[in-house]
């Protein structure tokens, strides 16, 4: 998929890879850009300082009615959406000491939000017969989260989404990317970084930590060659490899990496 010329809309917009995202689309000259926030006011924001057509709105991607009444609203001013970037996601920060609440919040924000959104508009994309749905997941989705465990959980129930969805609809038109990063220059990690969170730490000792326009320019090319795995960082791959094929060895390096920077 390219994007010129296509409806986009992305989610978690107004900061960090989201709105790296919208940036990178209307540099692309999308034909129409939805940017949904929670913060509606800088989804607006950002939609007013882009060229072409682009709106800012407000939207908890945790609500099933917020997220359908989005892509219902879209679907009336432009008729169709090509693209769909489910991208909203949190951190905790936290072990087994994290709340039921913690737990909840976490599991609504990356992963139901993932599936709301599926269930608004998958149907008007398989009525076309073509659609794309773009899931940022975190390279944690493949991986881990040191020193979080919601996230790392909540992260690989995303990326299992993404295939699930990917084997289900794709014989029907439909594609699927699940967006794998690992560190990003965003709000997100430099909160974690400023409150001691162990897997904070790891994420930025692990690699090179990517800018945000960094990734959105991996999801441009990752769109283009219409890749399931969008791995901004390629050496996620050759570490997702050798989980796979020596696992008690990979656990091992992973104990040692925690008690480095614990």
């Amino acid at each position: 998929m390219k994007v010129d010329g296509r409806v986009v809309v992305v989610t978690g917009a107004a900061g960090g890879i989201g709105a790296a995202l919208a940036r990178r689309f209307a540099a692309q000259k999308a034909a129409a850009l939805v940017l949904a926030d929670l913060d509606g006011a800088a989804a607006a924001a950002l939609a007013a300082s882009l060229p072409g057509e682009a709106i800012g709105v407000e939207a908890d991607v945790t609500s099933e009615e917020q997220v359908a009444e989005l892509v219902a609203e879209t679907l009336a001013r432009y008729e169709h959406i090509d693209l769909f970037c489910a991208n909203a996601g949190i951190i905790t920060g936290a072990g087994l000491e994290a709340s039921d609440e913690i737990w909840a919040r976490t599991w609504a924000v990356n992963v139901l939000s993932h599936v709301y959104s599926a269930r608004a508009v998958l149907p008007s994309m398989l009525e076309r017969g073509s659609g794309y749905l773009l899931h940022t997941c975190s390279a944690a989705g493949l991986l881990t989260a040191v020193g979080d465990a919601p996230y790392a959980v909540t992260k690989h129930a995303a990326v299992s989404f993404a295939e699930w969805l990917s084997i289900t609809y794709g014989g029907r038109g439909i594609k699927v990317s699940a967006l794998c990063p690992q560190g990003v220059a965003t709000p997100m990690l430099q909160e974690g970084l400023q409150e001691g969170h162990i897997g904070a730490k790891v994420t930025a000792a692990g690699g090179a930590v990517l800018s945000p326009e960094s990734v959105a320019d991996a999801v441009v090319t990752g769109l283009a060659a219409e890749k399931f795995l969008i791995l901004p960082h390629p050496e996620v791959a050759k570490y997702y490899l050798n989980r796979a094929s020596d696992t008690d060895r990979w656990l091992a390096g992973m104990r040692k990496l925690r008690d480095t920077l614990s």
